[in-house]
């Protein structure tokens, strides 16, 4: 959604206006069609966020199955929709109908950027709930989005995939699942952890498309899932997930289960619920379970361990430049580390990190990666399945 971009910032310091709403509001922002422009995007996130709104960010070219996809899987109340390519008319019905397919007819879609007036009538006659056209304030996107709010039933959809959703959007806030839902731990949980920047989020991307190619030749492998956390603001409840961005789901469709979640700290009470949730997700027509998970965490520092009680096999990641040897012999997150990932590898510093890292390691695999390239991934992605 594009909107005008003079709206003062002073509009929007940080307050929680959601505080008052059923659960916190989940936003899905996309760019459908060929835009390749997200400024106005990103201005909208800041203000949604600022707002106490969690913002998945799902990125540019986006077509409107890979829309739906991520709206399903990501239990959102409103799916956000920017055109700048005169192509509303077309993509945004067929955003309706994939939503339909997925199970998830009940999500609203707003839809913003270049509407011509003429065309707002038979957007909303084809479905679309709101319409924001050019020049519409920040306060009107941000009070849209509060108004999509209603209370989560327990018991959503017939669609599998899209029940799960909804159990782990209950599971987070803490409130009862539906009666019967089926909990199975995966037969791989992975965690994939290390600072800020380290590139984590594209190397967890990197490992679902490896997992998601294999697995079309082995369906022994089953589908992969992804559980990414970021950071919830301590002043405004609210959030930026931005994860999914590194994955291309205008390819991989169904084939990677990714769900984003915001978390305080290291506040991981519902994960083991989540996990089993996961695993234990009934299967629909010819698509295999979900028999492998990874774990991304927040950007963490030294002293952040926690995930290591919840999964089977724990990657920290690493980067040039963290700083000298004495940084390898502290206590904390390197303790933790049953494989050591070193990205980035054509960064300057990096032999000296693998010198430094060999010397730390045992027994335990150090593996390099350029996670942006796909280098190593291969390699990494044997280890943390066991294979290697």
């Amino acid at each position: 959604m594009t909107t005008a971009l003079h709206t003062p910032t002073t509009e929007f310091e940080k307050i929680d206006r959601c505080a008052d709403l059923p659960h916190r509001p989940r936003v899905l922002l996309g760019k459908m069609g060929l835009d390749g422009h997200d400024r106005g995007v990103k201005v909208i996130a800041r203000a949604l966020r600022d707002s106490g709104v969690h913002v998945i960010y799902s990125g540019l070219w986006q077509t409107p199955r890979s829309l739906a996809v991520s709206a399903r899987d990501e239990d959102v109340d409103v799916v956000a929709a920017s055109m700048m390519s005169n192509s509303h008319m077309v993509l945004g019905p067929r955003l309706l109908e994939g939503l339909q397919a997925m199970g998830r007819s009940d999500i609203p879609v707003h839809m913003g950027g270049i509407l011509p007036q003429e065309d707002l009538p038979k957007l909303k006659e084809a479905g679309v709930a709101a319409c924001f056209p050019t020049g519409t304030g920040l306060a009107e996107v941000v009070e849209a989005t509060r108004s999509a709010v209603k209370d989560r039933q327990r018991q959503l959809s017939d669609h599998p995939t899209a029940q799960l959703a909804r159990d782990i959007s209950l599971a987070h806030d803490g409130k009862p699942i539906r009666d019967g839902a089926k909990r199975q731990r995966p037969k791989r949980v992975i965690g994939i952890t290390g600072s800020p920047g380290a590139g984590k989020s594209t190397l967890v991307a990197a490992l679902a498309s490896e997992h998601a190619r294999r697995s079309e030749k082995d369906s022994s492998l089953g589908r992969v899932a992804v559980v990414a956390f970021d950071p919830q603001s301590p002043i405004t409840n609210g959030a930026l997930l931005g994860d999914r961005l590194r994955v291309d789901f205008n390819r991989l469709e169904e084939r990677v289960f990714y769900r984003s979640l915001a978390i305080s700290g290291e506040d991981y009470h519902a994960l083991d619920d989540i996990i089993d949730l996961i695993g234990g997700c009934d299967t629909v027509g010819d698509m295999a379970p979900f028999d492998t998970l990874f774990i991304e965490t927040v950007g963490a520092g030294q002293n952040e361990v926690k995930i290591r009680q919840h999964v089977d096999h724990t990657a920290v990641v690493l980067v040039p430049g963290m700083g000298d040897a004495v940084q390898m012999d502290k206590a904390g997150i390197l303790e933790i580390a049953d494989t050591f990932v070193c990205n980035k590898a054509d960064h300057q510093g990096q032999n000296e990190l693998m010198r430094d890292l060999q010397d730390i390691a045992g027994k335990r695999k150090v593996v390099e990666t350029v996670a942006t390239h796909g280098q190593g991934i291969a390699d990494l992605y044997d280890r943390l399945m066991g294979n290697a």
